[in-house]
């Protein structure tokens, strides 16, 4: 079954008018003037908005890819994981995909000038290139799930428990259509951050990053394009009327940077940062923004005080349970190939606790080269003969059940089931 697509924005223009259509699992995408599936079939090579050339596209084996955005996907991998089967069937609960959610500001008139000049960056190391990936999909971490939880957890909660409510009459499929739209301005909220993070500092630069004018180049675009996107959010945050919505989320935006710039701040190879430290950091830049949108999703259906706070609890344990998840793929995945990771990720963290600032130092200088180059491969060796990983696999279970606690004073739904198999998928490897 194809679901009927039309891209948006805030301001309820319409910037797409091929009469995109999307299966359930996110498999195949039709519109007007193609088709495209996993097999190999015919489609034009490119993608216009108002007369201008957008992206590229190409088919290589089973993936879609944006050659002008570095391989964007927008398919799931072959064998699904677990966290994506859950949020593809999540989806359905809510009756339309929200894979494409921060897409329809993305594809307004103003910012497709600014795309243009994105283009420019093709073949150089800015970073913004690798960010705009997760614009449409990203099928190994979902960096759409927000919009779709916060629409879960309204529908979960249902219509004001007063009879005499005169928004009940608005109620689409259990969801208001305030919810719907603070589900937009989250994504928008977090695309945005993840644009910012783009940013080069240039004081880090080398020659090896490539030329000096590209990464200014490239900074002036991610502050453009973040800039926008951010006025955007707020321009709807402010059209839903309710002050105590706008407090939440503002604090929200406040806690997710004073998050970024404590990651910035902090150096890992001094192992300066503890458990306790690394579970507040990351809940201002990784969970804030989650668990005030939740919180604000009840906010808008007049929910008490106690639905206010388990909404919240369970946005924070979730996004919580899920950077866990992230953190610890590298570590127990098997057959995972050896690749980068945080020195501030959570299972590294445990480890510095555990083994203690000297020895630290010294297992990082056993890993380094001539150059201070770190051998990951063996670093990730070190780690794992300590108890690091499995404590931070307890953490994960821990923000997990947290997070399954707080849903069980909503009422039995589909919805509310979703959001206990979301609490589950992240504490499965």
């Amino acid at each position: 079954m194809l679901y009927n697509w039309t891209l948006r924005n805030l301001h309820g223009l319409s910037v797409w008018t091929n009469g995109l259509a999307l299966t359930n699992d996110h498999r195949s995408i039709s519109g007007g003037d193609f088709c495209v599936k996993e097999e190999d079939v015919f489609f034009p090579e490119e993608v216009t908005l108002g007369g201008q050339r957008l992206l590229d596209l190409t088919l290589n084996k089973s993936r879609l890819s944006y050659i002008g955005w570095r391989h964007l996907s927008i398919f799931s991998n072959p064998s699904p994981s677990n966290w994506t089967k859950v949020v593809s069937d999540a989806e359905k609960i809510v009756g339309y995909p929200t894979s494409f959610m921060s897409l329809r500001c993305l594809l307004s008139d103003e910012l497709s000038n600014v795309a243009m000049h994105v283009r420019k960056l093709v073949g150089t190391k800015h970073p913004l290139l690798n960010t705009a990936r997760g614009f449409v999909y990203d099928s190994r971490n979902n960096l759409q799930m927000r919009g779709l939880i916060v629409l879960l957890m309204s529908k979960a909660a249902g219509p004001c428990p007063s009879t005499s409510d005169p928004i009940h009459d608005s109620m689409v499929s259990g969801i208001y259509p305030s919810q719907r739209n603070l589900a937009e301005i989250t994504e928008l909220i977090h695309t945005a951050f993840l644009v910012h993070r783009g940013i080069v500092n240039l004081k880090e630069w080398t020659n090896s990053d490539g030329p000096l004018k590209d990464m200014q180049f490239g900074n002036k675009m991610a502050v453009l394009s973040g800039d926008f996107l951010l006025a955007n959010a707020c321009t709807g945050l402010a059209q839903l009327n309710d002050t105590k919505v706008v407090e939440l989320i503002s604090s929200a935006i406040g806690d997710v940077v004073q998050g970024i710039y404590h990651e910035s701040s902090t150096s890992a190879e001094e192992g300066s940062l503890t458990v306790a430290s690394w579970e507040d950091q990351t809940f201002l830049s990784h969970g804030a923004l989650l668990a005030k949108s939740c919180q604000a999703a009840m906010k808008l259906a007049r929910h008490g005080n106690e639905s206010q706070n388990l909404a919240f609890q369970y946005g924070k344990h979730l996004a919580l349970g899920h950077k866990l998840n992230s953190d610890l793929h590298t570590f127990v995945k098997s057959g995972s190939e050896p690749a980068v990771f945080s020195l501030d990720s959570a299972p590294v963290v445990f480890h510095r606790q555990i083994v203690g600032p000297e020895r630290w130092r010294h297992q990082l200088k056993q890993v380094q080269n001539m150059a201070r180059q770190i051998d990951y491969t063996k670093l990730r060796g070190l780690i794992k003969t300590e108890r690091g990983v499995s404590q931070a696999l307890d953490l994960c279970s821990y923000h997990g059940n947290k997070a399954l606690e707080a849903m069980k004073c909503f009422p039995p739904s589909e919805a509310r089931s979703a959001l206990e198999n979301m609490a589950c998928a992240v504490t499965k490897f």
